[in-house]
């Protein structure tokens, strides 16, 4: 086994299964940096052929990824080297998520706490995903901030779960539990916390040591739906109410109520439900 530690991430390679746990604390917040790492592995990793796997999970047990962050909004150019590495057609959140699902590799997330609006996002990218009981849970929580969903949700969503379980995670904005994830389709499995950390370890070394050239053959056979017009209207929608004074007043009400803190964080949603419209 080979052990490296990237900034905010800790990399473990054994046995063709390479091992990603995201440690920026407090919260594992999606910020500038932290994006930019992941984005950088995943680039690397595309040529690594000595790795099959990927699995992604915290060093924080409670929280996966919170979302993006909320006090980007201050600072309007902090994604304008992301608008120039991106696809034509997707704004830099989108670009995001769509490199994960690009992986030659396959994709795995252990969730064992919680993951939210661009952290949900990067885990509805994802191949497969497998949760703790009583403890994982899932957000797009961004209605109430007074936007919709920028990174994907809304195409990721739909292609996971019926249109109405889709618009009821978005515009319900509540966390979802594991169980409730796993039968709505937005998790492959919901599992006993205590379970979680080997069923999916021995799920990926089974995988890693498939015969050569079976995991790509797999990925080519199940189709992936092509969701370039849906990321233009998702973008459009989120733009639009991204440039009104109320996503902005309740994004600042917000961090001053402590959301990004693991207080604040461990319900965000009543946090955000009780700012001032």
């Amino acid at each position: 086994m080979t052990n490296t530690d990237v900034g905010r991430l800790h990399i473990s390679n054994a046995d063709g299964v390479a091992t990603i746990t995201i440690n920026h604390p407090p919260v594992n917040v999606l910020d500038v940096s932290l994006r930019s790492e992941i984005r950088r592995f995943l680039l690397c990793a595309r040529d690594d052929t000595n790795t099959r796997v990927l699995v992604f999970q915290s060093a924080d047990p409670e929280f996966f990824i919170a979302h993006v962050d909320m006090t980007l909004i201050d600072e309007p150019h902090a994604f304008d080297d992301f608008v120039h590495e991106s696809p034509a057609a997707l704004n830099p959140f989108q670009a995001f998520g769509e490199l994960l699902r690009d992986q030659p590799q396959v994709t795995i997330i252990k969730l064992a706490g919680l993951a939210r609006g661009g952290g949900a996002e990067f885990i509805s990218a994802a191949d497969m995903v497998f949760a703790a009981q009583g403890r994982a849970g899932l957000a797009q929580c961004e209605a109430l901030m007074g936007i919709t969903p920028g990174g994907g949700a809304t195409q990721y969503l739909a292609s996971r779960m019926t249109r109405g379980r889709a618009l009821e995670v978005i515009l319900g904005a509540d966390l979802i539990d594991a169980n409730t994830a796993e039968r709505y389709g937005w998790i492959n499995r919901a599992l006993p916390a205590d379970q979680l950390d080997g069923f999916v370890d021995r799920l990926a070394r089974n995988i890693a040591a498939l015969p050569e050239g079976v995991i790509a053959a797999a990925k080519k056979a199940v189709p992936r739906t092509d969701l370039r017009e849906g990321f233009r209207r998702e973008h459009d929608a989120w733009a639009g109410l991204f440039e009104r004074p109320a996503a902005e007043k309740l994004i600042r009400g917000g961090l001053k109520a402590g959301a990004q803190t693991k207080e604040g964080e461990r319900n965000l949603e009543r946090l955000l439900r009780g700012l001032k419209r």
